[in-house]
């Protein structure tokens, strides 16, 4: 009997079956999910760091089942976080990355699950690549994302994230208004992502590592929480995991942050699971991050859905045995060379002790002998490798479903610029994509590129567009036919106001990249700034051929169309912006002075009411309005309008 399952639900001969409660307790466990973002498990005390400050971590492992060896399947924050609340791979959800998919409606979630057995489900989430236009808010009764995409010209970095004192007042909030219900809660917390720029006072004591100070100050939060489920009396009560959702470089083959390689720097993650009144204990057997749903349902006495692919490890936790059960081996990938940069995608397969990695250049390290993968055994033990090639081909046919279960969605400018803004490498890469692996370039041939790219993203994310300039003209003497070199490049040079060099090098993403709507629409922008209106407009319009969901290309196109004194089409535009994203700001104010320009008073009041609603901090929206309520005749109001849009001014 499971330590701190309650008692199982039984039926009583009555109307409506009423679950039987043991004395001790009162019900079903609560379930606390605390993930941290590119969390090395070395890096934590529990896992045998000396530098390391995270008594509250520690003191979680210490009361809980530590597990030595967990790994997540990706390394990239949506899909190993996808893996980890549906219990699926990325060959079954079709998340690999943040690659214009969304989790399928047909998918269920952990949240999804706990919902239809009366559980009431919470998250915040620390970065925009967690919005919920991916679906990972399935099941959830309330999901904070709240990050703004409105303006897409700025880079708005402490907006696209949020650090974890700000998440734990959220979830401390959350838990508070719902302590008396079964709930369920996910709390995220991304500090530990680059750049590491820790809080005081671990600035200070942690400056030659910024790393390890990130990780000590989302430590300190993991405390508040834990010690708010003490003093409610919910901590006896609750399920507490918390993993890691991927590792990090810190240089490591070359790779300083992650995504790029599946080497175990940034598949090995820490996981912690504490079990109300279970004897804590060490797990040092291998675990997926794609085990912990299927085993937490198990907890719950829930059923796992066929669609699951993990195996639980519900009887570790529970002392029923020393291992999870046997496994095909823990399957690992990372498209994002591929799907942004057409070079090889990158599979892997651990199995025992051995760990093989398919790509152009195979690879297989003997983890026993070589933890740090530094020793490529593949022209050596070629049976090993043949056979656990085989392994992994069987496994990726075996998890792979014959209908894609992810949704196409488009990724509107914005996002992707909030996706740059936190180091993502948000755009295509163009190229062939039915070309084989093998014929692309090795992602080990191209790290030092990867990392210049980078650092010349995060230079123009930053501002620092010279030097961004430098690092990728010096990328695209390896990389000359580049689609993501030279569109960085692009906005660069329009961001300079050198909008001929940027039209340069947009043109030429199109000619390796036609159907990129992203290039076509900031062509589009270059174009116009340099008055070629007529191309500009054949530009936006393209774009919004190829992504009708692209609201500023309707908006821009609007603006063109203004320029030549087309004032129908420009108003059909103006009107697609807002119906695509009816809180853009813009669009609205655009649409309510032309209409009011037309002489339609009453509508022009009503879009710039709904601008003013959306921005009432915009003097710009309020002087707007002013202007459409004076031509109503409605000279008070107008004034009260002046009047704010005088206050909201910047001082």
């Amino acid at each position: 009997m499971r330590l701190f399952r309650l008692c199982l639900w039984a039926a009583i001969a009555t109307a409506s079956a009423i679950p039987v409660l043991c004395a001790e307790h009162d019900g079903p466990p609560n379930v606390l999910v605390i993930t941290i973002d590119t969390l090395r498990a070395d890096h934590l005390g529990c896992y045998g760091y000396k530098d390391a400050h995270t008594p509250n971590i520690d003191a979680l492992a210490g009361d809980g089942a530590r597990f030595e060896r967990a790994y997540t399947p990706v390394p990239i924050t949506l899909p190993s976080h996808t893996v980890i609340f549906t219990g699926t791979y990325p060959t079954a959800s079709g998340i690999h990355d943040f690659s214009a998919n969304r989790l399928g409606a047909q998918s269920n979630t952990m949240a999804s699950l706990l919902k239809d057995k009366g559980y009431a489900t919470g998250a915040v989430v620390a970065s925009a690549v967690l919005d919920s236009r991916f679906g990972l808010n399935r099941g959830f009764d309330f999901y904070y994302d709240h990050f703004d995409f409105n303006r897409l010209e700025e880079s708005n970095l402490d907006e696209m994230e949020r650090p974890a004192n700000v998440v734990t007042d959220v979830a401390l909030d959350w838990l508070g208004q719902n302590a008396d219900k079964r709930f369920l809660f996910w709390m995220h917390l991304y500090d530990p992502h680059f750049p590491y720029n820790p809080p005081a006072p671990y600035d200070a004591q942690f400056r030659a590592n910024p790393y390890d100070g990130e990780i000590a100050f989302v430590d300190s939060q993991v405390g508040r929480v834990v010690q708010f489920l003490k003093a409610k009396g919910l901590y006896d009560k609750t399920i507490i995991i918390l993993s890691g959702d991927h590792g990090e470089g810190l240089g490591e083959h070359g790779e300083k942050t992650h995504g790029f390689f599946v080497y175990n720097s940034t598949l090995h993650i820490p996981l912690i699971v504490r079990l109300p009144s279970a004897k804590p204990h060490t797990v040092s057997e291998p675990v997926s991050t794609a085990d912990i749903l299927p085993s937490l349902l198990e907890e719950v006495s829930l059923p796992i859905p066929a669609q699951v692919q993990g195996a639980s490890f519900a009887a570790v936790l529970d002392g029923k045995a020393d291992a999870p059960a046997a496994r095909r081996g823990l399957y690992a990938e990372t498209f994002l060379p591929r799907l942004h940069f057409n070079w090889s995608e990158l599979r892997g397969i651990q199995f025992e002790r051995y760990k093989f990695i398919e790509a152009p250049r195979p690879e297989l390290y003997d983890l026993e002998k070589d933890p740090k993968e530094l020793q490529n055994l593949f022209d050596q033990k070629k049976a090993i490798a043949t056979e656990m090639r085989s392994k992994l081909s069987a496994l990726v046919r075996t998890d792979t479903p014959s209908t894609e279960l992810a949704e196409k969605m488009p990724l509107d400018p914005a996002l992707l610029e909030r996706l740059k803004a936190l180091g993502y490498a948000g755009f295509s890469g163009g190229g062939d994509t039915s070309a084989k692996a093998s014929s692309l370039p090795d992602p080990k041939d191209r790290i030092q590129v990867y990392e210049l790219i980078s650092d010349g993203m995060a230079d123009g994310q930053h501002g620092r567009y010279q030097e961004s300039i430098a690092k990728l003209t010096e990328a695209l003497k390896t990389e000359p036919n580049s689609v993501a070199v030279n569109y960085l490049l692009g906005l660069d040079y329009y961001r300079l106001g050198d909008f001929p060099k940027s039209a340069e090098h947009l043109k030429r993403v199109m000619q390796f990249s036609p159907d990129y709507s992203l290039a076509v629409f900031h062509l589009g922008l270059a174009l116009g700034r340099m008055g070629q209106i007529d191309d500009a407009i054949a530009a936006f319009q393209r774009a919004l051929e190829l992504d009708s969901t692209n609201f500023p290309a309707a908006y821009d196109l609007g603006q063109m169309y203004l320029q030549k004194k087309m004032l129908e089409p420009a108003l059909a535009a103006f009107r697609q912006s807002v119906t695509v994203n009816p809180d853009y700001v813009q669009g609205r104010v655009a649409l309510g002075e032309l209409l009011l320009y037309q002489g339609q008073v009453d509508q022009a009041v009503t879009e710039l009411r709904a601008a003013v609603q959306i921005a009432p901090n915009n003097p710009q929206v309020h002087a707007a309005l002013a202007k459409a309520l004076q031509a109503k005749g409605l000279p008070d109001e107008a004034q009260r309008e002046l009047d704010k849009a005088q206050a909201t001014m910047p001082r």
